[in-house]
């Protein structure tokens, strides 16, 4: 279509809110330990369209079972599917009445909660309760509108703890904390405007104040496509410095594919058959790895043929992967994976086994393919039968799906994308009427823009315009007007530790979510008694993420202050073992010997301090 646009992209955003749980009274918080194993196996039902939804059949057929742990105080019979919920909250409910207002949407009239079939366990029930709140609304990005489509309050599923043998343990903690998921428009057009799109909803969800933070408590999801193909949801991204890396590699996989097709249709190949073909015997004595590990476990090694799929599986230099595809596609079966014939001889299996293998399978023609599975037999047999249905989705195209985001900004396969057969009412919970009168009391008291506390910033405690931006999207602005209200004289420093300091820790692969707000204020306490020179922060504040309180830190890291005294020996004594140097360089050794002069004092003088007494001890010698 002309003037089509090469990316189609929307975001849904799922912020945790920090009140209590959405339909009981237990603390929103996670737990390190978890007690019981309450096991269980679900099965999807019919949605209000009286049909079963694709993803949650999906999930059944891994035929996967489940443990739940509770968690003392942050969860109950609610969570467990065994009490009717309460709720929903107030304080959830009121908090994304005054989000959706901040995004000028139309909020309804009556919030009805529906039930969102989920079986991969997440779930105690089979489903994830979850209402509409309002739809229509807009943010400005960049000059530019994009849509809200919805808003809506949902329950948050439980933690995945441990999986292993057909099994997944589930604690939960998680489960029934809000959730404000907001989704927008398909109105986002390159992958950096993805990331500012997340940035300026969840700077907006920031400024309700009733919000947690963390790793972990806001999640994005990213719907994509591109001309000719087709919407693919990555569901679960947390880090956005990623989300344009998952845009781009996502709009690079669907050309791929769609180049896939182009070739495939060009030769004429039609669907393959799901043949399959126990060729064990040919493997006997093969000495791959994985084909060993496969039959001393009394499994098989299973084979089907792939006519017209040569080249495409792991083809032009690696550019075309379909196998890689039909591998994801395999592995929800049970399997680590598969083998096709664009990638052998390799991982042991040398060409003479790929030759037997081919005339066994009738395979002659140039464009002819197969793909094998090591493993018992029932699983290689489900396995080849996924492999070969998701190459035969490529002579149509793209298939909608759900995609996991992985940490190198790719993402695997994770089952069909769900529609609307999922959903069907929630009978446990009544309705609840949003009044005129209510409406025009949240209109009146709604929270300070992320912009209008910028300006405040900058005019009262002259930080610059983007150090004002920066404190406000890392959500650091409450704590930074605290601290500089506590510590007026130490704005700058105070700015320093949360822009740079923090930024510069959490690369070290420092998690400085684990120190406290309070733990914080009470360093810069320390600090502003002169307990320590401001160079010692950062390694104060990486004892503290440890969980060494702040006036232990001191002690352990030995950096109590020095008196000027205690300084001035210390830095004789430097300049005596230097002091030939000192006296053919007079007032000019003072920058060569800052360096020793600030390992030794380091944490425990300031800086500008030390370069005094530095130079007040070099003119001392010098006479």
């Amino acid at each position: 279509m002309k003037g089509a646009p090469e990316l189609v992209c929307g975001i849904e955003i799922h912020q945790q809110l920090s009140t209590r749980k959405l339909f009981c009274s237990c603390e929103s918080r996670l737990c390190d330990e978890g007690d019981g194993a309450y096991f269980r196996k679900l099965r999807p039902t019919t949605g209000e369209t009286g049909e079963i939804d694709r993803a949650a059949l999906a999930q059944y057929k891994k035929g996967i079972g489940f443990r739940y742990q509770m968690a003392e105080g942050v969860s109950c019979l609610v969570d467990l599917d065994e009490e009717p919920p309460n709720g929903p909250d107030a304080e959830a409910l009121e908090t994304a009445l005054v989000f959706s207002e901040m995004l000028h949407a139309r909020i309804v009239d009556e919030i009805h909660f529906m039930r969102k079939v989920v079986v991969d366990g997440s779930n105690t029930g089979g489903y994830q309760r979850t209402a509409l709140v309002s739809t229509g609304g807009w943010v400005e990005v960049n000059g530019r509108r994009i849509s809200i489509l919805s808003v809506c309050l949902e329950e948050d599923a439980a933690r995945k703890i441990e999986e292993k043998d057909g099994e997944i343990t589930y604690r939960l903690d998680r489960l029934g904390i809000p959730l404000i998921e907001v989704a927008t428009g398909p109105d986002i057009r390159s992958p950096e405007e993805a990331m500012e799109t997340a940035l300026r909803i969840g700077t907006l969800l920031r400024a309700t104040k009733r919000v947690k933070r963390g790793i972990g408590t806001i999640r994005e999801d990213l719907n994509i496509s591109i001309p000719g193909g087709a919407r693919v949801e990555i569901k679960g991204a947390q880090e956005l410095r990623l989300l344009p890396d998952y845009v781009s590699n996502e709009v690079a996989r669907q050309r791929m594919l769609l180049s896939v097709k182009e070739i495939l249709n060009g030769r004429g190949t039609v669907p393959a058959e799901t043949d399959i073909e126990d060729v064990t015997d040919i493997f006997t004595d093969s000495e791959s790895k994985v084909i060993k590990g496969a039959l001393s476990s009394k499994g098989k090694v299973l084979a089907v043929r792939l006519p017209g799929f040569a080249g495409v599986m792991n083809g032009d230099g690696g550019k075309l992967r379909l196998g890689s595809e039909m591998a994801q596609r395999a592995r929800t079966r049970g399997v680590k994976g598969i083998f096709h014939s664009d990638e052998l001889p390799a991982y042991g299996i040398e060409e003479c086994y790929v030759n037997i293998l081919k005339q066994r399978l009738g395979i002659s023609g140039v464009n002819d393919a197969f793909a094998i599975c090591a493993a018992p037999e029932r699983k290689a047999r489900s396995a080849l039968a996924a492999a070969v249905e998701r190459a035969n989705e490529a002579l149509e195209g793209i298939p909608e799906e759900t995609r996991d985001p992985l940490p190198d900004g790719t993402s695997k396969y994770s089952r069909p994308l769900p529609g609307a057969a999922r959903m069907y009412p929630e009978t446990d919970v009544p309705p609840t009427e949003i009044t005129a009168e209510r409406l025009k009391e949240i209109r009146a008291r709604l929270p300070e823009l992320p912009e209008e506390t910028e300006a405040r910033l900058i005019r009262d405690h002259k930080v610059n315009k983007q150090q004002a931006r920066q404190l406000v999207r890392q959500d650091f602005s409450d704590l930074f007007e605290r601290a500089c209200k506590a510590y007026g004289d130490m704005s700058a420093v105070i700015a320093t530790t949360f822009l740079n300091t923090y930024s510069e820790l959490e690369k070290a692969g420092v998690d400085t979510s684990s120190i406290s707000e309070a733990g914080v204020m009470e360093i810069f306490s320390l600090l502003s008694e002169s307990r320590f020179a401001k160079e010692a922060l950062p390694d104060i504040l990486r004892e503290v993420a440890s969980g060494t309180p702040p006036e232990k830190a001191l002690d352990k890291l030995g950096l109590e202050s020095l008196d000027d005294r205690e300084a001035e020996m210390i830095i004789d004594s430097i300049l005596k073992e230097r002091e030939e140097f000192v006296r053919s360089r007079g007032k000019a050794a003072a920058g060569p010997l800052m360096g020793p002069v600030m390992e030794s004092l380091r944490g425990k003088v300031d800086g500008k301090k030390a370069s005094q007494l530095l130079s007040e001890a070099i003119a001392r010698m010098i006479g």
